[in-house]
């Protein structure tokens, strides 16, 4: 599909000033039309909500046209020949991707959570770089985008684990493109405005390292819950149309707190509530095992819920080497 193809102003009802107004607002494509809604839509032109409603299903209705969203209804079967298209990131570790099912998938949103320690943000760092690699190695020969929130992004650890990899150091750092958010309105301005940057970069892989953090920090007290978990109802929404919509990988990052109720087990959940656990499509969860990590599949379409263990060492994300069995 040319970039054309995908202009707003094809669009019958937009002109010149619509046009800019939508540009303004980040929306750049008939393909950003359709992943915002018509509630921004609406705020974005100064519309009643019935005329966004309308101009949102004209961009649906020229995007099946044109081939890059499905019908309203398909056949089971039309499904699952769409799946198989779906490509796979490897995470660096055999058995993590063996728990993902071949790596992590495009056109889903893969969270991972767990106490500080337990390898969330080195797992983020290491796809930058496994992003990069050949398809007959596992990567998708592509770049990615990092959205810091917690100041975690360090290039020295990039340049670390592709030299470890045998890549090029200082051309796996020309294809991360990071993007620092400094409260939660600037991280969903950073992701509405993701399409061109993904368009013009050939991005396949997006990380938000931490989802919840700015949310958690800005929102404080049971009068802003509400508030809160729409805010991050909408970010994570936002997520997931994006990934569906562009065939890239998202992949998240949470953080967890101590459930005071639970007296047996493991106590910590994660936060962001049901907002998080319903939007992302792959949930799992690490903790810290002596020298190892360990990650559970808790929430998954169709994987089981098992576990897999992983360590950390200079290529950020690997297998344990496999004790030789000793000789009597």
């Amino acid at each position: 599909m040319s970039k054309e193809e995908l202009e707003l102003d094809t669009l019958e009802g937009i002109g010149p000033v619509t046009k800019q107004k939508l540009i303004d607002a980040g929306i750049y494509t008939i393909l950003d039309l359709t992943i915002r809604g018509p509630m921004e839509i609406a705020d974005a032109l100064g519309w009643d909500l019935h005329r966004a409603i309308e101009l949102c299903n004209k961009a649906r209705m020229k995007l099946i046209e044109l081939g890059k969203l499905e019908k309203d209804f398909v056949s089971a079967s039309e499904v699952y020949k769409k799946r198989q298209a779906i490509e796979r990131i490897t995470t660096g570790s055999k058995n993590l991707d063996d728990l993902l099912g071949g790596g992590i998938e495009t056109q889903a949103v893969t969270e991972f959570y767990g106490e500080f320690g337990s390898g969330k943000t080195q797992i983020c760092h290491t796809l930058c770089v496994t992003v990069q690699l050949p398809r007959e190695k596992g990567g998708l020969q592509a770049g990615a985008v990092y959205i810091d929130t917690e100041n975690t992004f360090r290039p020295e650890r990039i340049i670390e684990i592709a030299s470890a990899r045998g890549l090029n150091p200082e051309q796996v750092l020309q294809r991360v493109i990071v993007a620092k958010a400094y409260n939660s309105a600037h991280q969903e301005l950073i992701v509405g405005e993701l399409g061109s940057v993904i368009n013009e970069n050939n991005i396949k892989l997006v990380i938000v390292d931490s989802a919840v953090a700015h949310f958690r920090v800005e929102f404080l007290g049971r009068s802003t819950l509400a508030e809160r978990q729409q805010r991050l109802n909408h970010f994570m929404h936002l997520l997931l149309r994006t990934a569906e919509a562009y065939n890239v990988a998202f992949v998240v990052t949470n953080q967890v707190q101590a459930a005071p109720d639970v007296f047996f087990g493991d106590p910590s959940k994660p936060t962001g509530g049901h907002v998080v656990a319903h939007t992302s499509t792959y949930r799992i969860y690490l903790r810290k095992a002596a020298k190892n990590r360990i990650a559970r599949m808790v929430d998954s379409p169709y994987h089981p819920e098992r576990e897999a263990v992983f360590i950390l060492n200079e290529k950020g994300i690997d297998d344990p080497e496999e004790e030789t069995p000793r000789k009597k």
